[in-house]
């Protein structure tokens, strides 16, 4: 089947007013949809299309079964089992966003969520049985009343998803484009996607910056956690999705909203990348957060004690931490034994022996690092943002599901649910644009054409470094306007200068654009809700911040910035625009018939 009815004879850079600097591209393909990431998000999509009968192509910036679905420990959250109901699941999931979940898109999470895990197991992902029932063994992590997280592998899940999916993809012969950084967003004449621009580094068929032109693309490139220095994320979460679709027009939201996961392997104050990860299903299985005392500092603090939402754990290990004058805790699981270790978290025992720490004697030294993006590309129900024929899912997108915090395990739920509705809409002929309406737009190197001016590459250690010291778990306004300030000075400093285009420069432009969007959101929200803690502003305020902010590039229509409120008005910025919404429900992304919102 052919998604849409045309593709248009010449494309060019869907910008709001900058494109990343790079040559014109020397090879094209062509397709129905291009989807961009190889994670769970970007392969359900990509089979569900294809299932479809749709041509399509993956882009995927390093090998495809390198995605970060593959770095996921925990789980995946859903109501699986006896005594649980999608209701539960919501409830939960409610209480971790801290008031500023869309709760449509919760509900819609939930209950379609058990039906997406056994369509994932009939494709072929092996899940852990319990020795007793032989049904799907479920255990719990923070914020979950029930046991409701099915695992594989003990604690090596995302491995086994990814490992599924991608023989799938294999198995159907999915055209496939690896080590390739998406660019920029290709538009028509009529502002419809119309492709992207890639750069390939070197390996395959094709090679260098080329285009994929197709009328639907689906943005699954994952999270941004390579803004801050010590990360649990992988070195091509650079936010280039994020990037991307502001460059296009397209609204992001909640980007303030960052997670950061409580525990994390302490490797010192000086430790910067990618962090290995002490999975929440540690504590579900009854390990306990303790200081060097061992006293346990998370009794008393909440409810859950230790399997409080990972916000109220982050802010606990802080807090304690600080009170003491050091800046790490303890997790202790000595009381496992060495074959609960073995069989159950076996990948996180490696981990902490490679590192010198031994967890069947010793307790884990762990501090919270930087995680997971609750926002990202502003989406409806289906996927679609709001550039015509653009999709996001997975971290790269804000559906609304998360809020202000994300619930453990949910992350690759929604993955799966949102990437089978965008293949949905992608495959609904409704979706596809009047034929007659096609003009050629002006080339890829076209006059107006703005370039986004390039950093150094080395500028991209200082972005981390300035977002963990101003804008990490600790923040105020003086913090994140020094922020603000020495993320500006970075452009300053590069006027006049020609950094060459390249991987390492486009990379360092895509994490100081998000960098600045995240600041000048987390800027404004003043008041501390979820992941987004304030020091000057201790409390939530729910009159004044039960809402959503927005940001995109540039000033609204004609140049003034339109809020969607009274008392929400929009703030313009030398390159954004912030609004808030109305509730904490996003309003459509365009004007639909009611039946397809």
């Amino acid at each position: 089947m052919t998604v849409h009815s045309r593709h248009p004879e010449a494309v060019g850079p869907g910008i709001a007013g900058t494109a990343l600097p790079a040559p014109a591209p020397g090879w094209t393909l062509d397709a129905d949809v291009v989807v961009v990431g190889s994670g769970v998000a970007g392969l359900t999509a990509a089979l569900r299309c294809a299932a479809g009968g749709a041509r399509t192509v993956i882009v995927t910036k390093a090998r495809l079964n390198a995605g970060s679905t593959r770095w996921a420990q925990g789980g995946v959250a859903a109501a699986l089992g006896e005594g649980d109901s999608p209701e539960q699941h919501l409830d939960d999931t409610l209480e971790a966003g801290a008031g500023l979940c869309d709760e449509n898109a919760v509900r819609t999470l939930v209950t379609e969520g058990p039906a997406a895990v056994r369509r994932l197991i009939a494709a072929g992902a092996d899940f852990d049985l319990s020795s007793d029932t032989g049904e799907i063994a479920l255990t719990r992590e923070g914020g979950h009343h029930r046991n409701r997280i099915a695992h594989a592998g003990g604690d090596a899940t995302g491995a086994e998803i990814s490992r599924a999916l991608v023989e799938a993809v294999r198995e159907q012969g999915i055209r496939t484009v690896e080590n390739a950084l998406v660019l920029d967003l290709l538009k028509d004449a009529d502002g419809h996607t119309a492709g992207v621009t890639l750069h390939v580094m070197g390996e395959g068929q094709h090679d260098g910056v080329g285009a994929v032109r197709a009328p639907a693309v689906v943005l699954a490139t994952g999270g941004m956690g390579q803004v801050f220095a010590a990360t649990t994320n992988p070195a091509v979460s650079t936010g280039d999705g994020v990037a991307l679709a502001l460059r296009a027009g397209a609204e992001v939201s909640d980007l303030e909203f960052v997670q950061f996961h409580p525990t994390v392997l302490y490797l010192g104050p000086d430790a910067e990348g990618q962090q290995p990860l002490i999975s929440e299903a540690v504590r579900g299985e009854g390990a306990r957060l303790v200081d060097a005392d061992g006293l346990r500092f998370m009794q008393g603090a909440h409810p859950l004690a230790e399997l409080a939402p990972r916000d109220i754990v982050a802010k606990g290990i802080m807090r304690h931490a600080a009170r003491q004058g050091t800046d790490h805790m303890y997790l202790d699981a000595r009381h496992f034994g060495a074959a609960m270790w073995e069989t159950r978290f076996p990948t996180i025992l490696a981990a902490c022996r490679a590192h010198g720490i031994d967890p069947v004697t010793q307790p884990v030294p762990v501090a919270p690092a930087a995680h997971y993006a609750s926002g990202g590309i502003r989406t409806d129900l289906h996927g679609r943002t709001t550039v015509p024929g653009l999709y996001a899912c997975g971290e790269a997108a804000c559906t609304g599901v998360h809020g202000a915090n994300r619930l453990a395990s949910n992350s690759l739920l929604e993955g799966l649910v949102f990437a089978e509705r965008i293949a949905e809409a992608v495959l609904d002929p409704a979706a596809a644009p009047d034929a007659g309406s096609a003009a050629p737009a002006a080339p890829a190197d076209g006059a107006g054409s703005a370039r986004a001016a390039l950093l150094p590459a080395s500028a991209r250690t200082r972005v981390q470094r300035v977002m963990s010291e101003g804008a990490g778990v600790l923040r105020s306004a003086a913090s994140l306007a020094r922020a603000a300030e020495q993320l500006a000075a970075l452009s300053g400093a590069a006027v006049g200068k020609h950094p060459e285009p390249g991987v390492d420069t486009w990379e360092t432009a895509n994490l100081h654009l998000v960098a600045q969007v995240l600041v000048a959101a987390a800027l404004r929200r003043e008041e501390t809700r979820g992941c987004h803690w304030r020091e000057d502003f201790p409390d939530r305020d729910d009159e004044t911040w039960s809402r959503h902010l927005v940001v995109r590039l540039g000033t609204g229509p004609g140049g003034a910035a339109q809020p969607d409120s009274p008392g929400g008005a929009a703030r313009p910025d030398a390159r954004f625009t912030l609004r808030t919404t109305r509730t904490t429900a996003f309003p459509p992304v365009v004007a639909l018939p009611k039946e397809q919102q």
